[in-house]
């Protein structure tokens, strides 16, 4: 299988989030099941339904996070320089708007765009990727063209 790229705070934050559904949530859930099989009838039980569907999330997710974390290949960006590539963290300004923004560029496992971990596959990453600060870059993006500046690459 292909490895996945991922930062050492991501394969952190997913392996602590793993251990916490293993010791914390999974034992929670199997306690409720139990409780609410003491209701009596099952077919109309909503708190056994909803435990039991608790559940199915819960364990999917376990096989999800073990599955990631399995192909996980941990890259330190600290270790990089150079151009934008995968854990560079890269200030960009909008040519358009003057609006400043700061990204590091992440996994697509521990993406959050809200605070500010781009997906390596998204169109705004992909066009980053090779360039150096001073460079403009043209991204395509659901709401149209928009032309960033590379302000800064630091790689921490």
């Amino acid at each position: 299988m292909e490895k996945i790229p991922m930062t050492r705070a991501g394969h952190t934050a997913l392996d602590a989030e793993l251990k916490k559904l293993k010791s914390e949530e999974r034992p929670a859930v199997i306690k409720a099941i139990a409780e609410a099989r003491e209701h009596g009838d099952l077919s109309e039980n909503a708190e056994y339904h909803a435990a039991r569907e608790k559940q199915s999330f819960i364990e999917g997710r376990i096989k999800e996070l073990e599955s990631l974390l399995s192909l996980a290949e941990v890259i330190d960006p600290t270790k990089l320089s150079g151009t934008v590539k995968f854990g560079a963290t890269v200030e960009l300004v909008d040519e358009d708007t003057d609006e400043e923004k700061t990204y590091q560029i992440v996994g697509e496992a521990e993406a959050d765009i809200e605070r500010g971990l781009l997906n390596i596959k998204s169109p705004l990453a992909r066009s980053l990727i090779g360039k150096d600060a001073g460079d403009s870059v043209e991204v395509k993006t659901p709401g149209g063209e928009k032309s960033y500046e590379i302000l800064s690459i630091k790689y921490i």
